[in-house]
């Protein structure tokens, strides 16, 4: 995948997000982002729900922060702090965060890499996204 220069990369699983900003020029050169404050409390995910029959509150929690994410990404991209969009993401939580996109974020997004890469260092991924 080609990574314009300026374009901002979100690095997600189903608790924890990891941006960075692409400053390289013909190349992928990740620089970190400040984490801006994800509140997931009192989001409600359209995906799994707990209940005697499906009691998994780990998902309904990690369901929750991904739509947290979600709205936070919308936010930054109907006010215009946005630009070009690169998510990778645990496949599951790319799933529930696919369900939140608003389409001014839809827009902006280059693409999506289903694979699990919190904790991995700026060159993991950056080789991650040449390879996709």
């Amino acid at each position: 995948m080609i990574l314009p220069t300026g374009a901002t990369v979100a690095v997600v699983d189903g608790g924890k997000l990891v941006m960075f900003h692409n400053t390289g020029h013909e190349t992928v050169k990740l620089s970190p982002l400040p984490t801006p404050d994800v509140d997931s409390t009192g989001v409600v995910s359209r995906g799994h729900h707990a209940s005697i029959a499906n009691p998994d509150s780990d998902a309904h929690g990690e369901d929750g922060f991904a739509a947290a994410v979600a709205a936070m990404l919308n936010a930054q991209a109907l006010s215009g702090k946005l630009g070009d969009l690169v998510v990778i993401a645990a496949p599951r939580t790319l799933g529930e965060l696919r369900k939140h996109w608003h389409k001014a974020l839809q827009a902006k997004l280059l693409g999506e890499i289903a694979k699990d890469l919190t904790g991995q260092t700026p060159d993991h991924i950056a080789t991650a996204i040449l390879h996709a």
